[in-house]
C-alpha cells in the first residue's frame, strides 16, 4: 500500500499562486509514476499533471500549461505542483495519485493510489 498526504490548498484570488505537496509512504517511492488530478464541482475527475518516475519527464493538460509546474523530490517521498496565474475555472479538489513504474500501458491510468484529495478555491 502507498499512502498519499496531499496539503497546500486553500483560497486564493486570482492571478494567484499555490504550491500543492503530496508526501508518499510505504513503498519506495520512485518505483511510481506520479500524478495530480482534479474534480471541480459538478465535472468529473481529470488529468492536471504527470511526472515519471525519475522526474525527467513531466506532462500536463492544455488547460493549466504554461502556469503549472510539478516536481517531484525521490529523497523527500514528495511530488509538487505549483501553480501560478490561477484562474476561478481550477476551482477543485485536487488529488494525488501513484502509478506503478512496472504495470504495463498508460503512464498515469489506471492510477494504483488516490490521495484524499485538498480543496483549491480560486475567487474572481
Amino acid at each position: 500500500q502507498v499512502q498519499l498526504v496531499e496539503s497546500g490548498g486553500g483560497l486564493v484570488q486570482a492571478g494567484g499562486s499555490l504550491k500543492l505537496s503530496c508526501a508518499a509512504s510505504g513503498r519506495t517511492f520512485s518505483d511510481y509514476h506520479m500524478a495530480w488530478f482534479r474534480r471541480a464541482p459538478g465535472k468529473e475527475r481529470e488529468f492536471v499533471a504527470g511526472i515519471k518516475w525519475s522526474g525527467a519527464t513531466t506532462s500536463y493538460a492544455d488547460s493549466v500549461r504554461g502556469r503549472t509546474t510539478i516536481s517531484r523530490d525521490n529523497a523527500k517521498n514528495t511530488v509538487y505542483l505549483q501553480m501560478n496565474n490561477l484562474k476561478p475555472e481550477d476551482t477543485a479538489v485536487y488529488y494525488c495519485a501513484a502509478r506503478y513504474r512496472y504495470n504495463y500501458g498508460e503512464l498515469y491510468n489506471p492510477i494504483n493510489y488516490w490521495g484524499q484529495g485538498t480543496q483549491v478555491t480560486v475567487s474572481s
